[in-house]
């Protein structure tokens, strides 16, 4: 896989694929079907493909997520991993097999019998590796904040630098240098909280600009100089959307259909109905591949003419939709990295970019608040259905923050736990049940608790913001 460099851009200029890597601190906290599992499932699907990537050289730019990061440094974390690759997943599959035996269904059996190679292919690699965090390591570019908060949702400064201090001595202690690049949680952005973000050292995020300029707009293609904080680097909706949205991609009749499921809760179906073909699959990851390359390129021939100099295209995606959402996702992802050297496409890293940035936009005009969620505002994490998880959310905060004596490092976590965007996502996008509200509960009494000088039992965040101590986290609640 030859890669692109910085020194290696287009004539008319580059693509740079972000791919945010995160998962809420379910880590000891329940288990099929909304906990821990989800870690282990991602594990397998979608962080060892991305090893692997990385590994070969394609040139991406990869943030993960201070709460990823505790939890696959968590003690037992990835033998528990394993137990679940090696003994639940034969278990369940084995089951789901028989009885389509039984039935007659042997083609739909044949299809299962390969999903459950997978897992152990899976663990295989995953015992081969060890620790996964750190064969990471050198490719980790990005940071976020500490547990994923919205942080223009918080009620107070504090409560920001909290996340975002943490987040960043987090990066700085597990992977030493940092060059300032930082994933905004749900790309969401308002412009108080930019100054904060400089003070801390933030040189670069992304957001969500596609309602301000409009989609397909070449302003998409122009980092945008902030006349408070970073870099604003503009996600280029119009490339994001041949993957990410209802007709995208992954809709495709050949794929896995990630919502049909078996008795067990496997997959042996296609999109189309079919029972599942991966040759199939395989041939429509490259043809999109293909597509998806010479649409970027022609995006770029655009954005360039229009702009008067080389554009930049951010396709950024979360990881998990790789492989865990899509099961053909890395599978794509390798044949567009293939494809775009066939076709002369620059793939770049984000920072390789930025630092030869020539021409960044002084911004003008105050922006409007938004976010990468459907509409494009904080609705998804502050309207109803979960308005009331919100104001919850910013009372504990106000209550943590407002104490009377410096908050003890666990109430502080569980603040930190409690403000985790995913709580609200899943809750209003009804994806687990209670489990999201359950969480919020829980962390919130968790808080109230430990205000309150209650002795209180073991606490559950085993391995959440282990560095949450450091000075820089000192300084901010001093």
């Amino acid at each position: 896989m030859t890669v692109a460099t910085a020194e290696g851009h287009g004539r008319h200029g580059a693509l740079a694929i972000v791919l945010h890597t995160h998962m809420p601190y379910v880590e000891g906290f329940g288990t099929w079907p909304f906990g821990e599992e989800w870690l282990w499932e991602a594990i397998a699907t979608s962080y060892l493909p991305l090893l692997e990537l990385a590994q070969a050289g394609a040139a991406l730019t990869i943030s993960l997520t201070p709460v990823l990061c505790d939890q696959l440094e968590a003690p037992c974390a990835l033998e528990r991993c394993l137990h679940f690759l090696r003994d639940v997943r034969p278990l369940s599959h084995a089951r789901d097999i028989d009885g389509m035996r039984a039935a007659g269904d042997d083609e739909l059996a044949s299809v299962l019998e390969a999903s459950a190679a997978g897992y152990a292919a899976a663990a295989d690699r995953l015992q081969a590796v060890g620790d996964l965090l750190a064969a990471l390591a050198p490719f980790v570019a990005w940071t976020s904040a500490a547990t994923h908060a919205v942080l223009p949702l918080l009620a107070t400064e504090t409560g920001v630098r909290l996340q975002v201090a943490t987040g960043i001595g987090a990066h700085r202690e597990r992977f030493g240098a940092w060059g300032g690049g930082f994933w905004l949680p749900e790309c969401a952005h308002s412009g108080w909280v930019d100054p904060l973000l400089g003070e801390l050292g933030v040189r670069a995020t992304c957001v969500d600009l596609t309602d301000v300029y409009g989609l397909g707009a070449p302003e998409q293609l122009r980092p945008l100089r902030s006349s408070a904080g970073p870099l604003l680097v503009p996600l280029d909706r119009a490339t994001i959307d041949l993957v990410w949205s209802p007709g995208g991609y992954p809709a495709a009749g050949a794929y896995r259909d990630s919502h049909h499921r078996t008795v067990h809760h496997h997959h042996a179906h296609a999109n189309d109905g079919s029972i599942y073909d991966p040759r199939a699959a395989l041939r429509q990851a490259r043809v999109d591949a293909r597509d998806f390359v010479a649409r970027t390129l022609a995006r770029l021939r655009s954005g360039a003419q229009k702009l008067g100099h080389p554009a930049l295209a951010v396709c950024a995606l979360d990881t998990e939709l790789l492989g865990h959402w899509w099961h053909e996702g890395m599978t794509w992802l390798a044949a567009v990295l293939e494809e775009a050297d066939t076709q002369g496409l620059a793939v770049v890293g984000l920072d390789h970019a930025l630092d030869d940035l020539a021409d960044a936009r002084e911004q003008s005009q105050a922006l409007p608040v938004t976010s990468w969620g459907t509409p494009r505002t904080l609705s998804t994490w502050s309207e109803p259905p979960v308005a009331e998880l919100a104001w919850q959310t910013r009372s504990c905060e106000l209550r943590a923050l407002a104490a009377g004596a410096r908050p003890t490092p666990r109430a502080l976590r569980e603040l930190l736990a409690l403000q985790s965007s995913d709580w609200a996502f899943i809750t209003y996008r009804r994806l687990a049940g209670d489990y999201g509200r359950e969480r919020v509960a829980g962390h919130a009494a968790a808080l109230d608790q430990e205000l309150a000088g209650i002795d209180s039992a073991e606490p559950r965040l085993r391995n959440l913001a282990p560095h949450l101590e450091s000075a820089a986290v000192g300084a901010v609640m001093s």
